[in-house]
């Protein structure tokens, strides 16, 4: 199985120790960081498959580090994590609920799209850009 390495922003501190082994046996490799300017020294420096975009930065913050990352000609999927009552817009890729199960499902969904593979589950919100 090949590893993704996902650059997670800003995601509450317990989702991913909380959900290391199943992270882990999805393939999933999270590099965690807590501010934009980390997040973009990272994903300047690493190859990421994926950016999620967690509740502790403001949906501005969000907007402008996915709008860094499409000005950089990446076209990496930006996820982002909201709760039921809110949106992220139409700058992510697509928007899931703050549910560690449906998140990774989603992952997998969104993934597989990018990949252009058929995937088994679904994606809770996919925002149409």
């Amino acid at each position: 199985m090949p590893l993704t390495v996902i650059l997670a922003v800003g995601l509450d501190p317990l989702l991913p120790t909380a959900q290391s082994p199943a992270w882990k046996s999805a393939g999933y490799i999270v590099i965690s960081v807590g501010t934009i300017k980390e997040a973009i020294d990272h994903f300047r420096a690493g190859d990421f498959d994926l950016v999620l975009l967690g509740n502790s930065i403001s949906l501005e913050n969000k907007e402008r580090l996915t709008f860094l990352i499409r000005s950089s000609g990446s076209r990496t999927p930006v996820v982002c994590i909201a709760n039921l009552t809110e949106d992220c817009g139409c700058f992510a890729d697509a928007t899931l609920r703050n549910d560690s199960g449906e998140l990774l499902s989603g992952i997998q969904e969104l993934l597989a799209k990018s990949a252009g593979m058929p995937a088994a589950t679904s994606v809770v919100c996919e925002n149409s850009n």
